[in-house]
């Protein structure tokens, strides 16, 4: 990561590059933009001649040409009324331009997360990667907003201011172009100082919300824990490391506009000085001198708006090189092209050879061997951390196995596309999760079409129907963010619900009773029962009362198959899983 904090020049034109990619979709608003930016500009540019015209028609005493000045002052008039309509339409252009530029981003960054493998989301921080696609994007569209709306503007106005000066004197002109480079050093130094600040800055910024999130997202156990010092004083480490990149960057981003306008005040001292010498001896009028000195005025303020949007546009890089990151992660690998659909499947199960790790020095499951019959209810039990979990994530195909096959109905699950697999496999988690939405989203959330009559048979079978009913607007109350306004019991059950509507032809029940009480745990048990009943299931459970009637209990240690059987022989054998079993009743 280290290589990665600090950004090479080029690092920083190939995200300038990605950036421009996007922008190029809507290219015709970004030559409309720059269009009515010119137009701006050169009516903008217009107003000074016009006002040098009417200083020299009321430059003498008691001899003010008024029949001049009217005509004068209704251009000024016209003029004003065109750039303010120009710089209107030009910013509609710029703000659609940046916000739908943010809008693809965002869409990409998404979809990108949809499709990388679970290993990616496992390493990173949810906060982190939270903070990617809100905060850093946030922080790009300020900067690209700011770079459309002045920079545009600003050199366009350098440019005109040039060609405007050079038709009134060559000689002053000269005096403001051997001066600018000054101004452009000045900004490039202080530039490159503080893009390595903005650049630590986000990444610090991802740390604290990653913080943030699992901290208000676990503050019963924090405080249970009595881990709350602890937490403050993380949290404190982090924020000072992002009140020291902080400080650095506005410090170098705030140097920038004083120094720049220390140099634009030379240049117009310097036109000052040379515009009077000229003016003094009759080469130069005084309404040329004043609107040369109000070039020299426009001439140098494109030169701190541009530097302010330097700065700007380099935390947005900075940010934007942070989201690019995230949805250049490689994906997951795709499905073969002569994938199979997954129908019809009788649930025949084989796993032959299996080996597995999450990181190649630390092994976990090796030499896996285990062969299913149609409609067998297979029950993994052991310690924590052997296996259990893993071989839920392989079936699921979260995780492709590194040696070995897994087949359905005899085709290796490779051989098929995920979503047919994931299709025909009922999954109740430990984990509950819900989302925003009624009750009734959440249950049919695999099966959209379910008549209101199926929702209810399943939420029957259950026993979630009768809790439900109790509810302020029964199928119909709104579940809060992630179901915080129902107990972890009645989550679990809604989950449960959502697979008995499905009836998919195979189940894996993941601790699927973990959260919920004992007397509903053996009515959930009776409709798992019926659930089960010619469907191969897989249970993971730590209460063996709930597996005694599975067909086989697998008893995994260290990630290996130490012991095989049902209930009543692994008991007669006296082994690991009896002294488990008796553990749990003695």
């Amino acid at each position: 990561m280290a290589g990665k904090e600090k950004m090479t020049r080029d690092d920083q034109k190939k995200t300038l590059g990605k950036v421009m990619k996007y922008i190029k979709k809507y290219r015709i608003r970004v030559v409309m933009s720059l269009i009515f930016a010119a137009v701006t500009v050169i009516t903008t540019l217009y107003l000074p001649i016009l006002t040098g015209n009417a200083v020299d028609l009321m430059v003498e005493k008691g001899k003010v040409d008024f029949a001049g000045l009217k005509p004068i002052v209704k251009t000024m008039l016209i003029v004003l009324a065109i750039t303010g309509v120009a710089q209107w339409i030009m910013n509609i252009c710029n703000n659609y331009i940046t916000y739908h530029v943010v809008q693809d981003i965002r869409k990409d960054a998404m979809d990108r997360i949809q499709i990388v493998p679970l290993k990616y989301l496992d390493g990173h921080a949810a906060g982190d990667i939270v903070s990617r696609v809100i905060a850093d994007v946030d922080q790009f569209a300020d900067g690209l907003l700011m770079g459309f709306t002045q920079a545009f503007t600003g050199v366009m106005t350098i440019v005109g201011t040039l060609v405007f000066m050079l038709r009134i004197n060559v000689w002053i002109t000269l005096v403001v172009i051997l001066v600018t480079p000054l101004s452009f050093f000045v900004a490039g130094f202080i530039a490159k100082k503080s893009y390595s600040m903005f650049q630590m800055q986000s990444k610090e910024r991802g740390a604290q919300t990653a913080l943030i999130d699992e901290m208000i997202g676990n503050q019963r156990v924090v405080q249970a824990y009595g881990h709350e010092k602890r937490s403050l004083e993380q949290f404190d480490e982090i924020n000072g490391r992002l009140e020291k990149y902080s400080l650095r960057a506005t410090f170098f981003s705030s140097i920038t506009n004083p120094a720049t306008r220390f140099v634009n005040n030379l240049v117009y001292a310097g036109v000052g000085i040379v515009g009077a010498f000229f003016a003094i001896h009759g080469m130069l009028s005084v309404g040329r001198l004043t609107s040369f000195l109000s070039y020299a005025n426009q001439y140098t303020k494109p030169f701190n708006e541009i530097s302010g949007v330097i700065t700007e546009l380099q935390n947005a890089i900075a940010c934007a090189a942070r989201v690019f990151e995230l949805m250049e992660a490689e994906p997951q690998e795709p499905d073969k092209p002569d994938a199979i659909e997954l129908t019809q499947v009788k649930g025949a199960v084989e796993l032959k050879n299996v080996s597995f790790s999450y990181v190649p020095e630390q092994k976990l499951i090796r030499d896996f061997n285990l062969t299913v019959k149609p409609g067998q209810r297979v029950a993994i039990v052991g310690p924590t951390g052997c296996g259990k979990t893993t071989v839920i994530n392989l079936l699921m195909r979260f995780y492709d196995v590194n040696k070995g096959v897994i087949a359905v109905d005899g085709t290796d699950i490779r051989n098929m596309t995920r979503a047919s697999l994931r299709s025909n496999i009922g999954m109740v988690l430990q984990e509950t999760w819900l989302k925003d939405g009624t009750i009734r989203d959440n249950i049919i959330m695999g099966r959209p079409d379910a008549t209101e009559e199926e929702i209810i048979a399943a939420a029957k079978a259950t026993h979630a129907h009768s809790f439900i009913k109790r509810l302020p607007q029964g199928y119909d109350t709104v579940v809060r963010e992630d179901g915080d306004n129902l107990s972890q019991g009645q989550k679990q059950l809604l989950c449960i619900t959502r697979v008995m509507l499905c009836q998919p032809p195979m189940l894996i029940l993941d601790e699927a009773t973990s959260s919920i009480d004992t007397r509903t745990e053996i009515r959930i048990q009776r409709a798992f029962e019926k659930l089960m009943k010619g469907r191969t299931s897989f249970i993971v459970a730590h209460r063996l009362s709930t597996i005694k009637n599975a067909d086989i209990i697998l008893v995994m240690k260290d990630g290996n198959i130490i012991e095989q059987g049902s209930h009543e022989s692994l008991l007669a054998q006296n082994g690991f899983y009896a002294n488990l079993y008796n553990s749990q009743f003695a």
